[in-house]
């Protein structure tokens, strides 16, 4: 029986014990790499049940994570404890994801993109003339008209 669990992918221990927040980080891919996970603790961008988290501190399921990644902020609920790293599919069945969605953009901001995008890639420096009418832009728009 115990050679069935060293096989499971997730290594996963039951509800009865925790996993270290930094493991189960890197194990859900949250982060490509464990220390990237770590220095994220470490920075204070993680917080489990509201209170900010030591890479070693002991993470269940029913737990709720927030963690600053580099794609964005992320609020995840622990399903299932993971140890191992395995693959996508695996790590999407250890939480559930309760991240907000982004902010719509205003139409504005991709009145402002639009202009940015169509300068010519690799064309060099904007002129003066050029920097002088995005901020134009761009003040506008801040000041709201």
């Amino acid at each position: 029986m115990a050679q069935d669990d060293d096989r499971d992918p997730t290594g996963d221990r039951g509800a009865g014990s925790g996993v270290r927040i930094d493991k189960w980080l890197w194990a859900v891919r949250c982060f490509k790499t464990r220390s990237q996970a770590t220095a994220a603790c470490q920075g204070g961008h993680c917080k489990v049940d509201g209170k900010t988290a030591k890479p070693s501190q002991k993470v269940r399921p029913g737990a709720r994570v927030t963690v600053q990644t580099p794609g964005g902020l992320r609020v995840l609920e622990v399903v299932a404890l993971a140890e191992r790293r395995g693959s996508a599919a695996v790590a999407a069945t250890l939480f559930i994801d309760h991240t907000p969605p982004p902010p719509e953009r205003s139409a504005d901001d991709r009145a402002v993109d639009a202009v940015i995008a169509r300068r010519p890639r690799g064309s060099g420096r904007p002129t003066k003339r050029d920097r002088r009418a995005l901020a134009r832009l761009r003040r506008g728009h801040r000041d709201g008209g």
